[in-house]
């Protein structure tokens, strides 16, 4: 029987490197951001309540989310960040739903959820992670200075605002406590792949 498995991290563990492996290795992944993304458009009605939340300054001049200027938002505030998932966790939630129960019909040995703050959820007992029962919880960790040091690279910001977004989640090896498989991502991709591997196996490996 398939399973159906939550995949987390935080910001600059490499999360989608992991999620690219285990879809290659023939697993179904299923992308929370990647439907973010998707629904933020002009025409689905989400761009323009968030905008009445946070303000015209998050659009851009062609009309698309500044997701920058947005970030710079929720990432400051707490309470901004509740608002906007608040607005996009009902509609992104219901289309991985779809999606996982289309991977599961389909019969894909593996159903991986990617779920950014899945772990904050699990803590909590609230959002993702009370909304299904999952198999296994995969953490993609690395060291906290490693999370910076990537962020700053990924997104091109200093370091006072790199550690400003990695203290705006949840301790990465807080995480550890919750996941049922730790994947370590400081090395090279070799590395993670053949930890990658190990849990693919483990978690569609026949029963007995």
């Amino acid at each position: 029987m398939s399973k159906v498995v939550a995949l987390s991290g935080g910001i600059g563990s490499g999360k989608t490197t992991v999620r690219e492996i285990l879809a290659e290795l023939g697993a179904t992944t299923v992308c929370a951001d990647a439907i973010v993304h998707a629904i933020q458009v002009p025409g689905t009605g989400i761009l323009e309540t968030i905008a009445e939340a946070f303000g015209p300054e998050v659009i851009d001049a062609d009309g698309q989310l500044d997701r920058a200027a947005l970030g710079g938002v929720v990432f400051a505030d707490a309470s901004a960040r509740a608002r906007l998932g608040a607005i996009m966790h009902p509609p992104v939630m219901a289309e991985m739903a779809r999606q996982a129960d289309e991977g599961l019909q389909s019969g894909s040995p593996l159903v991986v959820m990617d779920i950014p703050l899945y772990f904050e959820g699990l803590r909590s007992g609230t959002g993702s992670a009370a909304a299904r029962n999952y198999d296994a919880a995969l953490l993609v960790w690395v060291p906290s200075e490693v999370q910076v040091e990537r962020t700053m690279a990924r997104d091109h910001c200093d370091r006072a605002e790199a550690e400003r977004r990695v203290a705006a989640q949840m301790p990465i090896d807080e995480k550890r406590d919750y996941a049922t498989h730790i994947i370590d991502n400081s090395g090279d991709r070799d590395a993670t792949r053949d930890q990658t591997a190990k849990v693919f196996a483990e978690l569609t490996a026949a029963p007995g």
